[in-house]
């Protein structure tokens, strides 16, 4: 994946401030989402694809079955909620997380393994949906949205076997935002991507698509520097986290000088850093 390698805080947000201005769009705001590797040697590929073996075929038994053994859950009526229910509770989905906040995207880079290099990707999703089927801009426009919410979904696409028919030869990748579960998904901006097969992969669109988004590798040496500003910003893990879990993992990844745990970047359930007493 191409980068461009930032030294330092000050150029970073610079370079987002750049690439978050509109540019001839309807949309007033920014039309970027924003996803945060703690490790820029990781890919972005779905938990799904992680099962390895067929795993495209176990996608409707997944669904199927948290379904049936989470029916007192009600996130919504429609597939596209389960989905997102799902993502949020850890199944292994075709989702990937992404948010409209670039400081929630760079606390996931930087919460864990300070001593790897971590990377910072923005996609224009604006851009991106022109290249959806036919049905699904025009689902769009006729909203005047930027990105889907799970019931404009459901009315092109009541099922994951017609989402995937209306790709035709072309796969693609949309964005949408999952319903207000719960204080974790307001507070981080969620959105959710979703590609046309399970079988199809993020990675491979973004390599198809160089022109649609743009990423930074943030050294670790500079994560340090983007750690403590967003700590001095408050966004930490007592905010993006709410609840025990969150206010622990803060204070694991504050009480802990310069050791990092390991474990996953995505969930914010194993943080690293270095501070002082408090």
């Amino acid at each position: 994946m191409r980068s461009h390698e930032v030294s330092s805080w000050r150029e970073l947000d610079d370079a987002i401030c750049e690439a978050s201005r509109p540019r001839g769009s309807a949309h007033v705001h920014p039309t970027l989402v924003f996803r945060g590797l703690a490790r820029s040697t990781d890919a972005h590929v779905s938990s799904l694809s992680r099962l390895r073996g067929d795993y495209a075929a176990l996608e409707r038994h997944l669904v199927r079955n948290f379904r049936k053994y989470a029916h007192r859950a009600t996130p919504g009526e429609t597939v596209w909620d389960w989905l997102a229910l799902g993502q949020h509770h850890g199944l292994p989905t075709r989702l990937l997380d992404w948010t409209f906040s670039p400081l929630v995207a760079l606390h996931f880079a930087t919460a864990s393994w300070p001593e790897e290099d971590g990377a910072l990707l923005a996609v224009d999703c604006e851009r991106a949906h022109r290249l959806l089927p036919g049905p699904l801009r025009e689902e769009l426009e006729r909203e005047g949205a930027l990105v889907f919410t799970t019931e404009m979904l459901a009315r092109v696409a009541g099922d994951l076997d017609g989402f995937g028919r209306l790709a035709g030869d072309r796969p693609f990748l949309t964005f949408f935002e999952p319903p207000s579960l719960d204080e974790r998904v307001v507070n981080q901006s969620s959105v959710l991507s979703a590609t046309s097969s399970p079988a199809y992969q993020v990675q491979e669109w973004l390599a198809g698509h160089p022109d649609l988004w743009r990423g930074w590798l943030l050294p670790a040496r500079v994560k340090l520097e983007i750690r403590n500003r967003l700590d001095q910003a408050g966004i930490t893990e007592r905010v993006l986290l709410p609840g025990l879990d969150g206010l622990a993992a803060w204070l694991r990844r504050y009480y802990t000088p310069g050791e990092a745990d390991r474990g996953s970047s995505e969930d914010g359930s194993t943080t690293a850093g270095g501070s002082a007493r408090r």
